[in-house]
């Protein structure tokens, strides 16, 4: 008996990947956002790691030399192509199911499985987007700031920041959408990315015009919500939001003259990653530090400096918006309005796609003898994402209304 449910449960779940497969690809959709707009290249069978992106270099506009003389036919122009090239990565992540559901519902394991798979890796898949999109260097800091550690609670999104960086595509010929991701037509325009909370600000204003008032209200995007002076606006729970890498203080009582700060709070895995990257900052006060090492196992910070201070000393990083009180920094969202051909994704329908990957019980051979461990995985075979117009996105920094 056990032999035979073991052969069915193999039969059913290769006769139903398609089904898995498709189950997966669905849900991981519903997670992306960013790259959704990106053009789209996909990876040949072996083509190697790298993927390349091809773009046109404008003609160059000379009064003169394209000033015609009677009669005579003009020297022709050639066209050119840039290329840009970024390398591919895998990700993938999979469960174990134990024989006892065997005997249960495996197949609705399966499903389920493939479901939160597909959930989890289309966030990854975003997440790479997002902050390959959020590497341009073409910032919009709003209410007229100067740099990121400027924005405080007075300097949320507005119609204003939507209208300048509109202005800032145009000035540089960015290229606007006249297509939808289905292929329908569309008034050409722009795409905006945000988070809820800038959606929030955005709809105080008398301007904002949602989709449930478009002439047109059928062709949209997946998560559109409004659209403002040519731009399209897509809600994202993924928007690139900059937090405050550390605020932390001492646990000792007071030191003095030491290079060794034990911190009182155990930090999260993010910040773990900033307190042991050699070189990042933190400041006790006014005074800047250099980070040379974090112990993990004794919660130790050690820095370059000698350092002075007294119990509950306020250590913090000065990565994210302006000081509040006690120094505790504002959030600061990234807010993201581009053109067509800004960026650039490996297609995850094409050589890049989603597949569910099942082992029944049974098929590790001596390594599960008595057939107690199946697997359920997904893997995305190759993705990459890379900005190939760095002056069609803007990005617009801000904090957000509480």
């Amino acid at each position: 008996m056990a032999v035979n449910t073991t052969l069915n449960t193999a039969g059913s779940a290769y006769f139903n990947k398609q089904f898995y497969d498709k189950k997966l690809l669905e849900t991981a959709k519903t997670r992306l956002v960013h790259a959704s707009f990106g053009q789209k290249r996909s990876i040949p069978r072996h083509g190697g790691k790298r993927v390349e992106f091809r773009k046109y270099n404008l003609f160059t506009p000379d009064v003169n030399a394209l000033k015609l003389v009677e009669g005579v036919t003009p020297d022709g122009q050639s066209l050119s192509q840039s290329k840009i090239e970024t390398e591919v990565s895998q990700y993938g992540a999979y469960v174990e199911v134990s024989d006892l559901l065997d005997l249960t519902a495996y197949d609705e394991v399966l499903a389920d499985s493939a479901e939160l798979l597909g959930e989890q890796l289309g966030t990854v898949i975003e997440w790479v987007t997002r902050d390959a999109m959020c590497a341009t260097t073409n910032v919009q800091y709003a209410n007229g700031m100067g740099e990121r550690c400027e924005l405080d609670g007075e300097c949320v999104l507005t119609v204003d920041e939507i209208r300048k960086a509109v202005r800032t595509l145009k000035k540089n010929k960015a290229r606007m959408f006249t297509t939808a991701i289905d292929g329908s037509v569309r008034r050409p325009h722009f795409v905006c990315i945000c988070s809820p909370d800038a959606t929030y600000d955005l709809q105080n204003d008398a301007l904002w015009q949602d989709v449930s008032k478009y002439s047109n209200a059928e062709q949209i995007y997946s998560g559109e919500i409004g659209r403002l002076f040519g731009v399209v606006f897509v809600e994202s729970t993924e928007a690139k939001v900059y937090r405050q890498s550390v605020w932390n203080q001492t646990r000792s009582a007071a030191s003095t003259a030491t290079h060794s700060i034990p911190l009182r709070a155990l930090p999260s895995k993010e910040q773990k990653a900033y307190l042991s990257t050699t070189g990042n900052a933190v400041y006790m006060g006014e005074t800047e530090l250099t980070i040379t090492s974090y112990n993990s196992d004794t919660n130790t910070l050690t820095v370059a400096e000698n350092v002075t201070y007294t119990a509950n000393t306020v250590i913090y990083s000065d990565d994210a918006g302006a000081m509040m009180a006690n120094n505790r920094a504002y959030d600061v969202h990234a807010t993201l309005v581009f053109g067509a051909d800004a960026y650039g994704v490996v297609d995850i329908d094409g050589s890049g796609t989603m597949e569910t990957i099942i082992k029944p019980h049974g098929s590790e051979g001596s390594g599960d003898p008595l057939n107690q461990r199946a697997t359920v995985g997904a893997k995305v075979a190759a993705y990459a994402a890379k900005v190939l117009n760095p002056l069609w996105i803007v990005r617009i920094e801000h904090t957000v209304s509480a």
